[in-house]
Order: structure tokens, then C-alpha cells, then sequence
């Protein structure tokens, strides 16, 4: 059984897409380009599709990651490119390497985040994230499926800035000026989402959009302490297979003369 790791875009209008939507979709590509898809086992076989973390509808992302698991070797890249014609555009299949490491999930530890705010002057912006930043904890709720829920916001915020309107090639809405912040965050329980950093930021500052916040998923992966940034998912697969040792017989093939 081969395992491939793709990473894939919600873009656009298809930002709006739902998981749901989306796995509906992604599993007709898979039929449509005729990858031979390992099933699990049981009284209704399902096509073994791994989804890590996805980002929630209504924001766009850059990097959503997901697994699947294959009865026959195929190419990566070759593989990506059929899927990808079968998928909506804005739902792009961008990346693809076969699983050389240990568990995807397992590197999915923090996310970049880009919050487009229209209609919020960037001076507002910069005052609202100094007072994020000094707070020793800022508390929002948010309503689940057992009620409404209180925690706080700020411990699992790394890194909380604001940037240049063109600083990033991020999917965005419009061109009409506004704050846009930067946002690190890690992946704790319970989740701490862009919008209850939104909610935060009400809080602590009273900084309120006039129209909801246009949010992009820019990046997700293992966090590094040292560095401060979160470094790519799919690195350890690729670094794995660039040293794995080539067969002799490829080997000697590669060597012989002409």
C-alpha cells in the first residue's frame, strides 16, 4: 500500500465551501482520475482519506493537508495533476509526496493566519493588537454544541501583527484599503480560532469591523521554538526520499557508460 500526502486551496468563493462539500468533491476526483484507492474494511467500504485539521467554512486557506492511501505505486506528481483537473477551481490539489515519515497530524502543531479587515484604519489596528499583546489573558466565549463556552484566547497566540496591505499574494476579496494582521497561532484544546482572536480584540480594545473579517489560512505546520515560525508539513517526506538509496539496479544504470 502507497500513502500519498497532498496539500490543497480553498480560493475564492469556494472559500465558503464546508468539509463536507469538499470531501463530496474530492472523492468524485478520485474516481473521475481513476486512482486505485485502498477501502477499508466492513459492512460500507470507504475510500481511506486521512483530512488533518481543515480550516473552518468560510475562510480560505493555502495549506490543507490530507492523506490517502493507494493499492498500487503511482508517480506523486503525476497523481496531483489528475486530481487536480478533477477538482473545482479554487479547490486546488497543489502538492503531492509520498508518506516517508511519521504521522501527518503529528506536524500540524501551529497556523499562519492573515485577517483582512475592511473598514478598520491601520492605526485602530496596531492599537487594538498592542493591547492583545499586554494582556496576560483575554477571555472570549463561543457557543457549541453544549452551550456556550468560556476560555481564553490570548495564551495560544504566538505572534500577533499588523501588515502592509500588499505584503502577502493571499486570496483576498478586494483591493480597497485596510488593516490586515498577521496571526500565529497554536493548535491547542480548545482550538483557538481567528475569529475568537477577533472576539479578543472586541474585548480587549473595542475594535469592532464594520463587515466580517476576510480570513486565509497562509501556512500550517510544526512550530519551531527556536526560530519562531512554522516550518512546511511535507518537508520530512521529501528530505526522506531525496536519502533513501536508489536500487542497484537504477544505480547501475545511472553509472554506465554511453
Amino acid at each position: 500500500m502507497q500513502r500519498i500526502r497532498l496539500r490543497y486551496t480553498k480560493r475564492g468563493r469556494l472559500r465558503f465551501t464546508s468539509h463536507r462539500d469538499f470531501q463530496r468533491a474530492f472523492e468524485r476526483a478520485l474516481r473521475r482520475a481513476e486512482v486505485p484507492m485502498a477501502y477499508s474494511a466492513g459492512f460500507t467500504p470507504h475510500p481511506k482519506v486521512s483530512y488533518a485539521n481543515a480550516a473552518p467554512t468560510g475562510t480560505g486557506s493555502e495549506a490543507e493537508y490530507l492523506e490517502i492511501a493507494l493499492t498500487e505505486p503511482r508517480d506523486p506528481e503525476r497523481l496531483r495533476a489528475l486530481l487536480d483537473e478533477s477538482m473545482p477551481a479554487g479547490l486546488d490539489i497543489v502538492e503531492a509526496v509520498e508518506a516517508r515519515a511519521s504521522g501527518l497530524a503529528d506536524r500540524l502543531t501551529a497556523s499562519v493566519w492573515e485577517l483582512r479587515l475592511d473598514g478598520v484604519a491601520p492605526e485602530d489596528a496596531r492599537r487594538a493588537v498592542d493591547a492583545f499583546e499586554t494582556a496576560e489573558a483575554v477571555e472570549v466565549q463561543r457557543r457549541t454544541k453544549n452551550g456556550i463556552r468560556t476560555f481564553d484566547a490570548r495564551s495560544a497566540v504566538v505572534a500577533l501583527e499588523t501588515a502592509e496591505a500588499d505584503s502577502s499574494p493571499a486570496d483576498r476579496p478586494t483591493d480597497r484599503p485596510c488593516a490586515i494582521l498577521r496571526l500565529v497561532v497554536r493548535h491547542v484544546t480548545p482550538a483557538v480560532r481567528p475569529d475568537d482572536v477577533l472576539s479578543g480584540l472586541r474585548a480587549v480594545a473595542d475594535l469592532a469591523p464594520p463587515v466580517p473579517a476576510a480570513v486565509t489560512r497562509l501556512a500550517q505546520g510544526l512550530f519551531d521554538e527556536e526560530t519562531g515560525t512554522v516550518t512546511d508539513p511535507l518537508a520530512p517526506d521529501r528530505e526522506a526520499a531525496a536519502t533513501e538509496p536508489q536500487p542497484a539496479a537504477a544505480t547501475a544504470t545511472a553509472t554506465a557508460p554511453v
